[in-house]
């Protein structure tokens, strides 16, 4: 059912007049308004569905088509992940691979390579993400995975700050798709209870990716050749690799539910039906400006933002994270191979975070609080123990890395779950990846040579904006059960009013009046197709009163 509230403000206080539901829910004879439109002005997914009882949908059968679902566009989704985290923090690596000394590098420069490609990164987010829109979703990551190939063979030539800084700018502008890709793609194919798990799967691969990474590293270190170093190897094995895997993409994975491959007619309406709970739909190719200024004007896009932005400052300890562990008094030989164990334990730290906020009702900001807390902890130690302790301050490490890993997996299937209206849903993703890159830009910049060996000083920055977004996960829930309470007394204030009106009709016949307005889709020639589902008609989170935000 629908409130009938004004949705002209979307911070309007307060019920909505006996006049105001009269007038939006019945035409002047008191019965229910119809309208038409276009498939322009909807979802895509009322072209699959209109006129179809959505409602009718057997259980096993949609459970069916998610494993089909998830045994196609899983895996893909997962190798680039893993790819991607493993492209960035070859960085790392190659710092121990020999890369400062031969591309006469000073720390300060090496931090700024830092830097460099995640300012790219934020500048590249509202042209990516409008292409994302405006395009096939598929087509857009692919080509775009291609040339990110491309760039990581061009690191292996880089023997300067100046080439490796071009290198980094270009790789940043094409890797700035790949997350904002996914979170659009998971809230196509998954509900949302189901997406925590699955962005979890592909963040997974991150664990992965760095043992990976490890053994390939130490691998390259026994690699004994003239003119070839064993951090230009690393560079042209992942980058070979990533090559055939933008093929793979580009010919295996779906743009969207209504258009997979791999599904039938009947099953492309279902996986869309699954969907329907979401309320937000799949997607609409076309750039709605209004979507948008409610995007800017949505208090919660900014709490999104900045905590994107604390959140993110830590993750540069995934390229400091070599010189780190080398600091605490372990070999480069050790120090390679320790980074299976960062793998695992953030594999550790995810797997636990996706149960929890799963399965735990209304838990995502308390599970992301929790790590933050565990995360503060390792920093507190690692600043605190002496430095003969170097297994503690290891230990103290994976703490702080695994703490803090988790929680931003948490918030990215939460953002999707909480934003409807497609132009909203991407607008808002481009915001928060923004934060995501303003925070990464900003982490290196501590870590410099006067704080060497211990970094009491980044750690310090690093644990101030720990909390700080623990505190920023609260107050999202706080705002979210805020705005959810307002729309249950607008939708009970709605009702009773509606039956008053009607002259005291029974319940179950106001409230189906209540939902107010019907929708049909036509086509081209101005013929009906079908009633379109209220799901499907790419209303935004505000616009929808029917909309509940999940906590």
């Amino acid at each position: 059912m629908s409130s009938t509230a004004s949705l002209s403000d979307p911070e309007k206080q307060g019920t909505p007049s006996a006049n105001e539901v009269h007038a939006l829910s019945n035409d002047a004879n008191g019965h229910v308004k119809a309208r038409k439109v276009t498939l322009s002005d909807v979802d895509v997914a009322a072209a699959v569905t209109a006129g179809k009882d959505l409602s009718a949908v057997d259980e096993k059968e949609a459970k069916r088509v998610r494993r089909k679902i998830d045994m196609h566009i899983l895996p893909l989704m997962c190798l680039i992940f893993a790819l991607q985290y493993a492209d960035k923090n070859a960085l790392g690596q190659s710092a121990v691979l020999g890369l400062l000394q031969d591309a006469h590098l000073t720390q300060n420069e090496y931090n700024q390579l830092g830097t460099i490609f995640y300012v790219f990164y934020l500048a590249a987010e509202f042209p990516q993400n409008y292409l994302l829109q405006r395009f096939p979703v598929a087509k857009v990551l692919s080509i775009n995975i291609f040339l990110w190939a491309v760039l990581l063979l061009c690191h292996s030539a880089a023997k300067s700050f100046a080439a490796l800084a071009t290198v980094r700018t270009f790789l940043a502008l094409t890797e700035s798709a790949i997350m904002p890709g996914f979170m659009i793609v998971t809230g196509m194919f998954y509900t949302r209870e189901e997406s925590v798990r699955r962005v979890g799967s592909w963040f997974l691969m991150d664990g992965i990716a760095i043992i990976a990474l490890g053994f390939i590293a130490f691998g390259c270190l026994h690699i004994k050749t003239e003119s070839f170093e064993p951090w230009q190897w690393l560079n042209v094995i992942f980058g070979l690799t990533t090559l055939v895997a933008s093929i793979l993409f580009w010919f295996f994975f779906p743009d969207s539910p209504t258009t997979a491959w791999f599904l039938t007619p009947e099953e492309r309406v279902t996986a869309v039906a699954r969907i329907r709970v979401n309320q937000t739909g799949v997607e609409n190719k076309r750039f709605k400006k209004s979507q948008l200024i409610e995007c800017l004007k949505d208090r919660k896009t900014w709490m999104w933002f900045f905590y994107a932005a604390f959140s993110q400052v830590s993750n540069s300890l995934s390229n400091q994270r070599g010189l780190i562990v080398a600091e605490f008094g372990f070999t480069d030989f050790q120090t390679t191979l320790l980074g299976c164990v960062d793998g695992v334990v953030l594999i550790l730290a995810v797997v636990f975070s996706t149960i929890l906020a799963s399965r735990l009702p209304n838990a995502r900001a308390y599970v992301g609080f929790g790590g933050y807390c565990v995360a503060l902890l390792g920093a507190i130690l690692v600043n605190t123990l002496p430095s003969r302790l170097k297994v503690g301050l290891l230990c103290s490490y994976w703490l702080g890395a695994g703490g803090s890993f988790a929680p931003f997996v948490v918030a990215l299937s939460w953002v999707g779950s909480v934003t409807a209206g497609h132009t909203k849903r991407v607008s808002t993703n481009a915001i928060m990846i923004i934060g995501y890159a303003l925070g990464n830009s900003v982490g290196p910049q501590p870590w410099k040579t006067q704080y060497q060996p211990r970094n009491h000083v980044p750690w310090t920055v690093i644990s101030v904006c720990w909390a700080m977004s623990g505190l920023t996960m609260l107050l999202i829930r706080w705002y979210l059960v805020r705005e959810n309470a307002r729309r249950d007394r607008e939708q009970a204030a709605a009702a009773s009013a509606l039956r008053e009106q009607q002259g005291g009709k029974e319940k179950h016949e106001a409230d189906e009046e209540e939902d107010g307005e019907e929708v049909y889709l036509e086509d081209a020639k101005g013929e009906e197709i079908g009633k379109v589902d209220k799901a499907f008609l790419d209303l935004t989170d505000i616009e929808n009163r029917d909309f509940r935000y999940v906590l």
